[in-house]
Order: C-alpha cells, then sequence, then structure tokens
C-alpha cells in the first residue's frame, strides 16, 4: 500500500477545506514547498496535489506552485483541480506530475476522457468525490446525478486503472477515511 499525504492549494497556499466547505477553509503558515518537503524528509515518496482554485474555476492558476513543488522534491506526485483540456495535461506531466487526476472532465465529458486514458494511460486518474452517494463536480460545489457504483463500472470499462475515492462529507472533519 502508499499512502499520499496530500496538499491542497488556495491562492498560493496550504490549505484544508471542512468537508469540501470553501467557506469552512483552514490556512496553514508553512508554503507549499515547506510541507512538501518535509513529506518528503518523514518518508513519503508520493504526493497529492489539489489545485482548489482550478477545480472551482479552472485555468490551474496555482500552476506555477505546483511546477515548484515538483521541481523542489523527488516525490511522485498526482496533480488534480481543473484539468479538463489535453493541455493542461500535458503542462503537468512536461512540469514533472507522475499522474494527472480528472473530475468534473470523467462525469461530464466521458469522450474526453477517453481519449487521455487512450494517451496517456496509467497516467491518467479519475477523482470520484463522493456527496450524498453520488459524485460531485467543479471544486466539489455541484452534485451530479451519477451514482458512485454506476461511476465504478463506466470508469472499469473506459479502462481507467486508478480512481481515488473521497467521502466529502468526511473529508478535512477527521472523521475517518
Amino acid at each position: 500500500m502508499k499512502l499520499y499525504p496530500a496538499i491542497d492549494l488556495r491562492g498560493g497556499k496550504v490549505v484544508r477545506l471542512t468537508q469540501g466547505d470553501y467557506d469552512r477553509m483552514t490556512v496553514y503558515d508553512r508554503t507549499p514547498i515547506e510541507v512538501a518537503q518535509a513529506y518528503e524528509k518523514a518518508g513519503a515518496s508520493c504526493l497529492h496535489l489539489v489545485d482548489l482554485d482550478g477545480a472551482k474555476d479552472e485555468g490551474g492558476p496555482n500552476f506555477e506552485t505546483i511546477k515548484e513543488i515538483l521541481r523542489s522534491t523527488n516525490l511522485f506526485a498526482e496533480v488534480g483541480g481543473g484539468i479538463r483540456s489535453f493541455e493542461r495535461i500535458e503542462a503537468y506531466l512536461n512540469a514533472g506530475a507522475g499522474r494527472v487526476i480528472l473530475g468534473t472532465a470523467a462525469v461530464n465529458d466521458e469522450a474526453f476522457l477517453q481519449a487521455a486514458v487512450a494517451e496517456y494511460g496509467q497516467k491518467i486518474a479519475v477523482g470520484a468525490d463522493v456527496k450524498d452517494g453520488c459524485i460531485a463536480i467543479k471544486g466539489w460545489l455541484e452534485k451530479s446525478a451519477v451514482t458512485l457504483d454506476a461511476f465504478l463500472r463506466k470508469m472499469e470499462a473506459i479502462g481507467v486503472k486508478n480512481v481515488i475515492c473521497t467521502d466529502i462529507s468526511k473529508d478535512g472533519a477527521m472523521r475517518g477515511t
């Protein structure tokens, strides 16, 4: 088993949302690079990075911060948050990410997901962020009508090999996995 410590980014800072609520956000004093390097020093070999601004609004506003984290460590990093184009996939992979995570795009654009998996294989992961039994999208601000079971069956049929599943009701609440 591999554990992926996570760094959520908003406005270039390390943050934690409680249950996906942008209004219930804790901002940490340490820089994203300091946190990533501390994880590496503690023995981590992998890192999960999320651009919360990108997930909510697209565009990857924390891209430069993520690039610096990737340059500053030797960690295998998976990156998610607002990745909805081949250009964004390639930008993160070229910056040193080992894998990119598609969330909203995996739910709303099956053709894009299929093409991404065909092109990049296991460098594509899918985020299955669950709220009330259904997949949430757009930075967890909207709930789709797609159930987790149906979503996972579809991902398997498409050939997705890595799914990161988050129970939003527990995320950041210190109530278990």
